[in-house]
């Protein structure tokens, strides 16, 4: 039976509600869930709090803006059974109003009390009990087909054990053939290529396939049913192979030579040598370079002379900047000046309240807590260390843009459901989400992550 459309543009104020609470489920999730992707590379040094904001907010934007309508169909679409609302698509539109009311305000106060909550387990329970309380249990979708309940559900469990045994085996491998090697350092140099063209043909892939043009699909009938893959294959795996090739290209003429000069011959080359390296004279040798680096990963190990020259050196100065001094008693103002006064403390109060946080060492923090695994810990050479945080940091990166393209889903399916019956009057199974949604939604995210996370 045909679904009996509501007039258009009626229930406007559902609409208008549902963009609001849209966009503080987003923050909410920048809030929450963004420090999944760079907590690994701000806790080892890699990169400071501010610099991993900084990436973050492009990468998410840019993760939401270009595969962010890959996911979205599967909340707004799969969960409950858009059928058993066609007499009532108003009803609908509440549903999907008061599911992302429950799920922003539940992320939200789990983010006040610090709660590492799921944000996708949060919008799916809300959808199924807003299904629920609709029409029952008979109203989700708790079938493995049509991307229902049962495939959410085991994305859950599947992945952290993908996870885990994928990062036991990386790690077992480097531990093995580049830590525990005869020359750890050289080892790792030439490890770089193979690291870093894996991590791009992973990515590039899931780029090619999941950017909404592709026609390359891979579709599983049943769990555990064989793959199927249909579509252009050919020109899917060439423009991978082709951003695989550029990548060891690099590797090879940039980041071989750059590493082996700065770390094994410690010549003082500076960040941007990476990119002409094979036309930079020899530098002069960096004799700070192994308390630099000992400062950066291994700050707790410290003998007292290296902490007083890593202090001269600024690496230890936190600069407190102190107020100015308040004026004399007799000492009189205008009231303009007053006002002026007001407006510049009030503005920095803001500006204090916005960074706060940001320039903090986090895992400067946490060691003191952390000191007890850091003294039974494995330590091995901090130049190795520094060549893995270029791996990690790209890594962190990708891990961010794929968090972008699937967590902004979590806030814009509902919407683009709620988008459809206002504009149309009815919800289609295979609605085009629109671009200013991701873009509200991506925005949400980096302002959740800078002003709250």
């Amino acid at each position: 039976m045909a679904p009996t459309p509501i007039p258009v543009h009626s229930y406007t104020w559902i609409f208008a509600l549902t963009v609001a609470f849209s966009f503080l489920d987003a923050y909410a999730i920048g809030a929450n869930d963004v420090a999944n992707s760079f907590a690994t590379s701000v806790g080892s040094r890699s990169l400071k709090l501010w610099q991993a904001c900084c990436i973050a907010i492009f990468t998410e934007f840019i993760g939401a803006i270009a595969l962010g309508a890959s996911t979205t169909g599967t909340i707004k679409d799969g969960i409950i059974a858009l059928s058993m609302f066609d007499k009532r698509q108003d009803l609908l539109m509440s549903a999907f109003m008061c599911a992302l009311i429950g799920s922003s305000t539940w992320v939200m106060t789990a983010t006040r009390f610090g709660w590492p909550v799921s944000t996708t387990h949060s919008i799916v329970g809300a959808i199924i009990g807003v299904g629920i309380s609709a029409y029952g249990t008979d109203a989700v979708n708790w079938a493995w087909e049509g991307k229902g309940v049962a495939q959410i559900v085991a994305s859950w469990l599947i992945s952290p054990a993908v996870a885990a045994l994928l990062a036991a085996l990386i790690y077992g491998l480097t531990r093995q053939f580049v830590l525990k090697a005869k020359n750890p350092l050289r080892a790792g140099i030439y490890a770089i290529p193979v690291y870093f063209v894996v991590t791009t043909f992973i990515v590039a892939f899931y780029v090619v396939s999941k950017n909404g043009k592709s026609t390359l699909k891979i579709t599983a009938a049943t769990f555990g049913g064989p793959l199927t893959v249909s579509g252009d294959v050919a020109l899917c795996m060439g423009i991978v192979g082709g951003m695989c090739a550029v990548v060891l290209i690099v590797c090879l003429v940039c980041a071989i030579p750059y590493f082996i000069r700065k770390l094994e011959k410690e010549e003082d080359l500076k960040w941007y040598h990476f990119f002409y390296i094979f036309v930079v004279p020899t530098q002069p040798k960096n004799e700070k370079l192994e308390l630099e680096l000992k400062t950066q990963f291994t700050p707790h190990l410290l003998e007292d002379g290296e902490k007083q020259a890593a202090a001269v050196a600024g690496d230890f100065i936190v600069a407190d900047k102190e107020g100015a001094p308040a004026p004399a008693a007799g000492q009189g103002h205008t009231d303009s000046k007053n006002v002026v006064s007001t407006i510049k403390n009030g503005l920095q109060g803001t500006y204090e309240l916005a960074k706060k946080g940001l320039f903090m060492d986090v895992a400067g923090v946490q060691s003191e807590h952390a000191h007890e695994a850091h003294a039974h810990a494995t330590i091995y050479d901090n130049k190795v260390e520094f060549l893995f945080s270029f791996l990690q940091v790209m890594t962190a990166s990708f891990a961010s843009f794929a968090h972008g393209s699937n967590d902004v889903a979590n806030a814009i399916g509902p919407l683009a459901a709620v988008h459809d019956l206002w504009s149309t009057g009815k919800v289609a199974k295979n609605a085009t989400v629109e671009t200013w949604m991701l873009a509200m939604g991506g925005i949400a995210i980096d302002l959740g992550l800078a002003l709250y996370g």
